[in-house]
């Protein structure tokens, strides 16, 4: 049996699958979020502790025969994190998580120096770890002087676990401080935010061994010794060998909290000045480019929360996909990502009047999320990236609406699979399973429930309302 721990922005998901691969049960752990700042965004990392702490037990307790046979774990996460160590290992300050815009004048004068885009190979975006620590050394130079280790937040429940401080490929290539063609630390760019290479973990491959659980936890669980912990891989990465996304052609669409538009790589192929993202993969010798919107889901449950209904109803109450209409609506709650980097750049309604109901309203947040997928479908394109199969994952996929309009946006029919946790602690399980001993080909597809295709009919209408829409957010990005 293998565990599959995904440490999420709200919580912290175990999932326990069998030798063959097949999910036995999950349970969750809930944490919170803090926001004592505009653009701020912290978490304390004993939350994650605790949480795993909970989840274990949870597991332990339903399913203990099978947590008594486990024999390797896999860990997932929110990527981009600073959790900051100093040297008896205590935790500096709150973690400042991915969705932390406070950076952002130290990402730009970063951005300026153009070795990490050379090394990178992406912009050096404000929610990436280097700027959130040349932050601190700007307006928080008593921490920063005190830093020995900089961790990523699951490696700093891996080292909770495991006793060793260790990242992986996939992972580290979010912090704008991995040589990603070389996958190693760059000097060069740890020195350009006051930092070394013994500030940071040792690296392994997503499937490798990166220790083993510590004897007291392996006698608190009742689990035996010798259970290894992968290297796990970064929360779409590790979603990406979830879903078997792992050669040339294999792309995803997830409509999570964000949204994320992942294909893998069998090379690394970087145009950094398109704002996606080109990072290693959780798997030897694989890339992937992906073009991320920071609110998809998040976009839905704001509006769904703004008028007192629930997310899911309204979805359901459309009936069949529509061409858009004169509505238009601009994802951008807490900035965005690909293609803009701009993380100043906010929401809007346009073109409302009289006639926009309820149900026009829902359509247009909806459409919103789409051509902003799109506008990342058409970056991913313009580096040279090819998407022959799309698989849909995440909580907005139950909305058959949302997927296909989806699919007519973009033109690629979406892949839905059975019912099933197919994220990242799914992914996280395969790495574990690979890391005891199971090859690369564990990351295999899922079974398919449904392939929801585009209408025809109404490619050109979503292709005429995209253009509006990129003119609406040219014309909002200057006010």
């Amino acid at each position: 049996m293998f565990i599959g721990l995904d440490l999420g922005t709200s919580g912290l998901r175990g999932l326990l699958v069998d030798e063959g691969g097949r999910p036995v049960g999950a349970v969750d752990a809930s944490y919170d979020v803090a926001h004592p700042h505009l653009g701020w965004s912290e978490q304390n990392p004993s939350d994650w502790t605790d949480a795993c702490q909970d989840v274990m037990a949870q597991l332990r307790q339903t399913y203990p025969l099978e947590f008594a046979a486990v024999r390797g774990i896999g860990i997932s996460g929110h990527m981009h994190g600073a959790t900051l160590l100093d040297a008896k290992g205590d935790v500096l300050r709150p973690c400042m998580l991915w969705n932390d815009t406070r950076a952002a004048d130290q990402a730009t004068a970063l951005d300026g120096d153009l070795r990490f885009r050379a090394l990178t190979g992406n912009i050096v975006f404000a929610g990436f770890t280097a700027p959130k620590v040349a932050w601190l050394r700007d307006e928080e130079p008593e921490v920063f002087a005190q830093i020995t280790r900089v961790l990523l937040p699951k490696d700093y429940l891996r080292l909770w676990l495991t006793g060793e401080a260790v990242s992986d490929m996939s992972d580290a290539a979010g912090t704008a401080w991995l040589d990603v063609a070389r996958r190693d630390w760059s000097d060069d760019l740890l020195a350009a935010t006051g930092l070394g290479r013994a500030h940071m973990p040792r690296l392994v491959e997503g499937s490798e061994v990166s220790g083993g659980l510590r004897a007291q936890l392996a006698t608190r669980w009742g689990l035996p010794s010798g259970v290894v912990v992968a290297g796990g891989g970064g929360d779409n990465a590790a979603s990406a060998v979830g879903v078997g996304v792992t050669k040339p052609g294999e792309a995803f669409v997830s409509l999570g909290t964000s949204g994320v538009l992942f294909a893998a790589s069998a090379a690394f192929e970087p145009d950094a000045a398109s704002a996606v993202h080109t990072f290693c993969h959780a798997l030897p010798d694989t890339w992937h480019q992906m073009g991320v919107i920071l609110a998809a889901g998040d976009a839905l449950n704001w509006y769904a929360g703004a008028i007192g209904e629930q997310a899911a109803g309204l979805t359901n109450d459309l009936g069949p996909l529509q061409a858009p209409g004169g509505a238009l609506f601009l994802p951008y709650l807490g900035g965005e990502r690909t293609p803009h980097n701009d993380a100043a750049v906010r929401g809007a309604f346009l073109y409302l009047d009289h006639a926009t109901d309820r149900a026009a309203m829902t359509r247009a947040v909806l459409e919103g999320v789409c051509h902003a997928f799109r506008d990342s479908f058409d970056a991913l394109q313009g580096t040279g990236t090819k998407i022959t199969r799309l698989i849909g994952v995440g909580g907005g996929t139950r909305s058959e609406y949302w997927v296909q309009a989806i699919a007519t946006a973009l033109g690629v029919q979406v892949e839905v699979p059975v019912a099933g946790d197919f994220g990242g602690a799914f992914g996280a399980a395969r790495l574990g399973m690979m890391a005891a001993g199971g090859g690369l080909e564990v990351a295999q597809s899922p079974k398919i429930a449904r392939v929801i295709e585009p209408v025809p009919a109404l490619q050109d209408a979503f292709a005429q309302a995209h253009v509006r829409y990129r003119a609406a957010s040219a014309a909002i990005r200057n006010l």
